[in-house]
């Protein structure tokens, strides 16, 4: 697979993802300005962390209106794997990939600590190597990282099996404030993640868990 990872002004995880899929995993990776408008060679698209446009109006607001989303809705409408992660989840609810909103955290506070988060859904091709109920251990880094939605919208995400992580139960879980302790989830196609931990950041045991590279591996097919 070829991995495209998007980058906007302001984003600050696109390194960290980069070197995930090149020098941890070995698969085919460019960075991709956020001015382009040609996705077709690439088979997966990753948009990652960060501050994009600083975050001015609303988190991924801007972001959103940028050339390259155009073929990135268009990619993702037509089956291509797309994987928003912190930053990158809210500009995929902002374009409209994904359902819900996030809004800032139900303390107030800029967080940035390590979180637990279990396997929820294993019916997609970022979780299908995971065992569901399965805890990972990674970073959160957000301000508005509380997913919320009307109750209609999140029965459907739970009816239909679209809920891919949830923070764990017990002290310190669901940190954010989250509706049911949504910390990722799919479109109705199956092929968008959205996520707000850092997987990207937890994918080497230096970093205190490797956990997150198996979403990865799932992603290319590895075990």
């Amino acid at each position: 697979m070829h991995f495209a990872v998007i980058v906007f002004p302001g984003s600050n995880c696109d390194h960290d993802a980069y070197h995930v899929f090149r020098h941890i995993l070995d698969v085919p990776v460019d960075f991709v300005w956020h001015g382009e408008t040609d996705l077709k060679k690439y088979d997966a698209i990753l948009i990652p962390g960060g501050f994009s446009y600083g975050d001015y109006l609303r988190t991924g607001a801007i972001a959103r209106f940028s050339p390259v989303m155009e073929s990135i809705i268009k990619e993702a409408n037509a089956g291509k794997p797309v994987f928003g992660i912190c930053n990158g989840f809210q500009i995929l609810i902002e374009s409209g990939l994904l359902p819900g909103a996030l809004i800032v955290n139900q303390d107030v506070r800029f967080l940035s600590q390590n979180v637990s988060i279990e396997v929820d859904s294993t019916n997609s091709i970022y979780t299908r190597s995971l065992k569901k109920g399965r805890r990972l251990t990674m970073p959160i880094a957000h301000k508005q990282g509380n997913f919320i939605a009307d109750e209609d919208t999140l029965n459907m995400l739970q009816d239909e099996d679209r809920i891919a992580f949830r923070y764990s139960k017990g002290r310190n879980g669901n940190p954010n404030g989250s509706k049911k302790r949504i910390a990722g989830i799919l479109n109705k196609k199956r092929n968008v993640l959205g996520m707000m931990p850092h997987p990207e950041r937890a994918a080497e045991s230096v970093l205190g868990s490797d956990d997150g590279i198996d979403i990865f591996k799932s992603i290319i097919g590895v075990t």
